[in-house]
């Protein structure tokens, strides 16, 4: 008996989406990311990218759980001395929610071109309004 190995060309890719409001980020991320990967389809492939479109609305409305707000901190190095930025994660779902929730699905994609070319199928929203309905999304449940 072979092993079945999925072709890129062989593809199909869906669309769907995630509410975000009042779940946990991890949780959302952990489920984006499974969905962007193709984990969930009997015909997965680790080298193919036979993932899924994914869009995350309402990520002002995530939730963090413990006192991450006040103790989980987001880092970012503009490359010169001293630049090194730092924001707390309250600073971060107040300002630039829609980053917060990309960096959480980025890191739990593989790195390389592959990771990369899965991070572009996601599409996140700080509110409820997104403008991919005539791709006819289905609606995801976060367990």
């Amino acid at each position: 008996m072979k092993t079945f190995m999925l072709r890129k060309e062989d593809t199909e890719h869906k669309w769907f989406i995630i509410d975000a409001e009042n779940q946990i980020l991890g949780k959302v991320a952990a489920l984006a990311a499974s969905m962007l990967r193709g984990k969930h389809k009997p015909t997965y492939t680790p080298h193919v990218d036979c993932g899924d479109n994914i869009i995350i609305i309402n990520a002002e409305k995530v939730k963090l759980t413990g006192n991450k707000l006040e103790q989980k901190m987001y880092y970012n190095h503009s490359g010169y001395p001293g630049g090194l930025r730092e924001r707390t994660a309250k600073t971060m779902i107040e300002k630039y929610p829609v980053e917060m929730i990309e960096r959480a699905v980025k890191g739990m994609l593989p790195n390389g071109r592959l990771g990369r070319q899965m991070y572009k199928k996601l599409f996140v929203y700080a509110g409820s309004d997104h403008k991919h309905e005539a791709q006819k999304p289905e609606s995801l449940e976060v367990k």
